[in-house]
């Protein structure tokens, strides 16, 4: 069988209707593409045969997990590169790609099969996962998918997130480190809030519970953080504890529908959002409405992705789903903008920091590519390839604008319609307070505590996050 990665090529090249845009390297050890660039490497025939079961993304996936897939060479330039074959042609492309109908693909499957040697296929990598039924966003499912993503070992989230242990995108600016921009992203999100001492803060997705310590220590907030993971939640009452903050913290294992004891001053809800599902996120919003007292305000931190010519043929990335985020889903921005004013809130400020989560993952890809085999055992090879490539992927793609992250910052405005915030809707980038606009004293400001984060030391940071 010599000269596999001709073959492969020139298949590959003919369903996709262009040149193939990376080197190819088979298991055979003949090459063939540009000359230049990275090399795309098929370790073993079995991956060509997950291809053939399952056409598209998942095939792929399937293989990259199992290690038959790798690539030498730069893996952010290959998934640019692949990119726009794969992942951005129109919708009916890649529909062609993913059906027998096709008289393309079933050429191409018929010229596979003499490669990809016996079947069956080999079966999924343990990490997939599987067995999950039912309505989506049921509280139970809801539970199972959290785990799936959050329960991995703490350990393997310290080595990748840092010191921080935050895991969403941090605020940068040039030659920062991903500790400090990380603890300006908290005290970005501080200010907008407009905490002070005593406010009540719900943090709804708390993770590890950074954003808690830096609202209660920063602020003197009173916060309650909710998870569903168990593990997060045992770390994130460890650090309180050893930060001395037991008295303003609690850390509870709760889903945010079963939250009961509003009203509060605040919340934050950091990467959270992308868990409710389309289906929930009226309720999810009305919930928060609710929770909130009058003049309340809301900070919404949440990933966005492009709109689609038709709504209705969203389809939630694979990969994403069987590996990463299960039941995870991405709306617009605009829509969720909506949804937040239909539940009651008014939408004072967005704020887009798509490049910034690019910045960021690329941060946690270092992490983990300087400490890969720590990262292997503390894991397993599989899952750590799994986060090497949804890391970088997921790079590129805020790079590309495939998806995007924004902060919202809402209000859940009193009854004469106050807001309880400033005239100059950006007073926390300025250092000062501008006035309340509406109910006279409302909310309050940050006073001399948020004003003195920005004459933080990077040494004095990392150490408060360590806390």
């Amino acid at each position: 069988m010599a000269d596999a990665a001709s073959r492969l090529t020139a298949l590959a090249e003919d369903v996709l209707g262009a040149p193939l845009p990376v080197r190819l390297r088979a298991w055979d050890g003949s090459e063939a593409g540009p000359a230049d660039g990275p090399v795309l490497i098929l370790r073993e025939r079995r991956a060509l045969r997950r291809l053939l079961w399952k056409p598209g993304e998942l095939g792929l996936a399937r293989a990259w997990v199992a290690g038959e897939i790798d690539v030498e060479g730069d893996l952010y330039e290959v998934l640019d590169r692949l990119a726009g074959l794969l992942w951005e042609r129109p919708a009916e492309s890649r529909g062609a790609l993913e059906t027998v109908r096709d008289p393309r693909v079933r050429a191409a499957a018929k010229a596979l099969l003499k490669l990809a040697g016996p079947f069956p296929p080999p079966k999924p990598p343990a990490e997939e996962m599987r067995g999950r039924s039912g309505v989506r966003h049921t509280r139970r499912r809801d539970k199972q998918a959290i785990s799936h993503h959050y329960d991995v070992g703490n350990d393997f989230y310290e080595l990748v997130l840092g010191p921080s242990m935050v895991y969403s995108c941090a605020y940068w600016t040039d030659g920062g480190t991903l500790e400090q921009a990380q603890y300006d992203k908290l005290d970005l999100i501080a200010r907008k809030l407009r905490l002070k001492e005593g406010d009540r803060l719900l943090d709804v997705g708390c993770g590890w519970g950074s954003m808690a310590i830096h609202a209660a220590r920063e602020y003197g907030a009173r916060v309650v953080g909710i998870t569903l993971s168990r593990e997060q939640a045992a770390y994130a009452r460890k650090r309180i504890a050893e930060a001395g903050l037991t008295d303003r913290i609690e850390i509870r294992v709760q889903d945010y529908r079963d939250v009961t004891d509003g009203p509060y001053d605040a919340i934050s809800s950091i990467g959270m959002a992308e868990h409710v599902g389309a289906a929930r996120y009226r309720d999810y919003a009305d919930i928060l409405h609710r929770l909130l007292k009058p003049g309340g305000r809301l900070l919404n931190h949440q990933i966005a992705r492009r709109p689609e010519p038709d709504e209705e043929a969203y389809e939630v990335d694979v990969f994403i789903d069987a590996y990463v985020f299960p039941d995870g889903e991405l709306a617009p921005m605009g829509r969720t903008l909506t949804i937040l004013e239909d539940a009651g809130f008014e939408v004072r400020d967005v704020e887009a920091l798509r490049e910034h989560y690019a910045l960021t993952l690329r941060r946690w890809v270092a992490n983990l590519e300087a400490d890969w085999d720590r990262a292997v055992g503390l894991t397993s090879a599989a899952r750590a390839r799994i986060w090497r490539l949804y890391m970088a992927a997921s790079a590129v793609s805020f790079e590309r604008n495939r998806i995007g992250v924004n902060q919202f910052l809402a209000v859940r405005t009193t009854a004469p319609g106050g807001s309880g915030l400033p005239l100059r809707s950006r007073a926390w980038t300025e250092g000062g307070d501008t006035g309340p606009a509406g109910d006279a004293g409302a909310a309050g400001g940050a006073g001399a505590a948020g004003e003195s984060q920005e004459s933080q030391q990077p040494q004095e940071t990392q150490e408060a996050q360590k806390g």
